[in-house]
């Protein structure tokens, strides 16, 4: 694998786990949205990531390993934002515009304390990806330092 592929994979994953950050935030951010443009309430939405370039069988990763050839993956790639589709948390407010005829209101399906162990989690696979792309960086500032 050569440094700029490292580097770009790296990358990859750094632009992947901040639109990560950036949707948790918006679930966050209508955790109490009871209507929407649609007239429901707030959907959670879910990041999916996929490998990039995967189309290729597992026979070609071991075709490339049997003659020396770089294996390594491409990185990593958005494949989706999905709306998580459990249902409504359901609270009983009579007086509120948004009540059904028996007196309650559909929340979102957002719950807080999920939605920031996922933040975290989110961090944390940021973090490392930087520390991986500096370590890349400092392999290849290393082997310029040898050539003097």
């Amino acid at each position: 694998m050569g440094f700029f592929r490292a580097i770009d994979s790296g990358a990859s994953a750094l632009s992947a786990q901040r639109l990560r950050m950036d949707t948790i935030s918006q679930n966050i951010a209508n955790a109490n949205t009871t209507r929407t443009e649609n007239g429901t309430p707030y959907r959670r939405k879910v990041v999916l990531f996929e490998e990039r370039n995967s189309q290729a069988p597992f026979s070609k990763y071991l075709k490339d390993a049997e003659g020396g050839r770089d294996s390594a993956g491409d990185g990593v790639r958005v494949s989706q934002i999905v709306e998580d589709t459990s249902a409504f948390k359901k609270v009983y407010e009579p007086g509120n515009p948004d009540a059904d005829a028996e007196g309650y209101m559909e929340l979102p399906n957002v719950d807080v304390v999920t939605e920031m162990v996922n933040m975290i989690s989110a961090t944390r696979a940021y973090e490392a990806n930087v520390t991986a792309v500096n370590a890349t960086k400092g392999m290849a500032m290393k082997a310029l330092d040898i050539g003097r």
